[in-house]
């Protein structure tokens, strides 16, 4: 099954089935698949905190050239787990009460990534809520990408440049996401009322001298400055290649688009096929239409949720896309250049919207 495009398909006059995501919640709720697990959500934590002292342990043994450079691409990933574990506190899949999963993500998060907590959810909620909206999913507002013909033609100067060859640009415009990240979130706790403002400043704060100093006390000043623009560049390339296939390339929705609360998740999002490694590798986030449907859900639980929504979606008649790790970059790179199409065709020396 190929990936919808990106626009919707023309729908009828028929009312849209708003029970629908009612009643596939009761079976999934009937599986005992909503229930806390704690103890999971758990063991990842000691198994990333393992993963973190084992970085620190090969470093200090092994800190010549080769072993910051290993290290820093070793830490890119263990970095990435530890977000997964903060996106997990987000929507609250690892403890029942608030506090506890507000401390991960503010330890996680502020502490060990230097990303406000407090920023992300606030940002991670809204593209719940409006998943590939062309006004309102904060994840498609890129200033350097466009998703749709439309945002193409609106970028002027040099995002207008990047937008045209974004095709080409895309990867390695991934390695700057970890800065913007933390700009973002500087702004966000200097700026905002958050919840946590004055332990995220804390936080913040601290992860700026530790992840500065200690690089700097153990290796040096250029082996430091190696180790942190390395480090930069693979957590934000490894953050943007898992993130990517999770909507990139899927249906675009506005206000216009008269979608139930099901299809406008489960149309917008594509799941790629499940395996240990893989899973792993995602964070269970893979498995994204099921995440978008149960965002509390934990991510032990995905794929056995998996197989009751992608049979309730055969009974609907609902296009549930599903593809490999590859196919789902193919799709893409397909869907940047579609969007990127006009800019070339104005280079030509025509206007397609005529």
């Amino acid at each position: 099954m190929t990936a919808p495009t990106l626009s919707l398909p023309d729908t009828d006059s028929r009312p849209l089935p708003i029970n629908d995501h009612r009643e596939l919640r009761r079976r999934v709720q009937e599986a005992g698949l909503l229930e806390p697990q704690s103890r999971s959500f758990g063991v990842g934590l000691l198994i990333t905190g393992g993963l973190i002292a084992g970085g620190i342990a090969f470093l200090i043994a092994f800190h010549a050239l080769w072993g910051v450079l290993v290290g820093a691409l070793y830490f890119s990933v263990v970095s990435v787990q530890v977000a997964f574990l903060v996106h997990d506190a987000g929507h609250r899949q690892g403890f029942i009460r608030r506090w506890q999963n507000a401390l991960v993500g503010v330890i996680g998060g502020d502490l060990l990534l230097g990303a406000s907590y407090g920023w992300w959810v606030g940002k991670h909620n809204a593209h719940h809520a409006n998943p590939n909206h062309a006004d309102m999913d904060p994840d498609i507002e890129l200033p350097m990408i466009a998703f749709t013909p439309e945002q193409a033609m609106e970028k002027r100067g040099v995002q207008r440049l990047v937008a045209k060859h974004q095709v080409w640009c895309a990867l390695p415009l991934l390695s700057l996401v970890a800065y913007g990240q933390r700009l973002s979130s500087a702004l966000y706790v200097l700026r905002e009322r958050s919840r946590y403002r004055r332990w995220e400043a804390a936080a913040l704060i601290l992860n700026a001298v530790l992840y500065v100093g200690i690089p700097l006390y153990f290796f040096g000043p250029w082996l430091a400055l190696l180790f942190i623009l390395v480090h930069q560049a693979g957590t934000g390339i490894y953050l943007g290649l898992v993130f990517a296939p999770n909507h990139k390339g899927m249906a675009m929705i506005d206000d216009e688009t008269p979608l139930d609360p099901l299809r406008a998740q489960v149309l917008t999002a594509r799941n790629v096929y499940g395996h240990p490694v893989t899973d792993w590798l995602y964070g269970g986030l893979n498995y994204q239409i099921e995440h978008h449907l149960f965002p509390s859900m934990s991510r032990s639980r995905l794929r056995l949720a998996q197989r009751i929504v992608a049979a309730f979606c055969r009974e609907r008649g609902i296009s549930y896309h599903e593809t490999s790790v590859a196919r789902s970059y193919v799709e893409i790179l397909a869907s940047l250049r579609v969007a990127a199409a006009p800019l070339h065709a104005r280079h030509r020396g025509y206007d397609p919207v005529a």
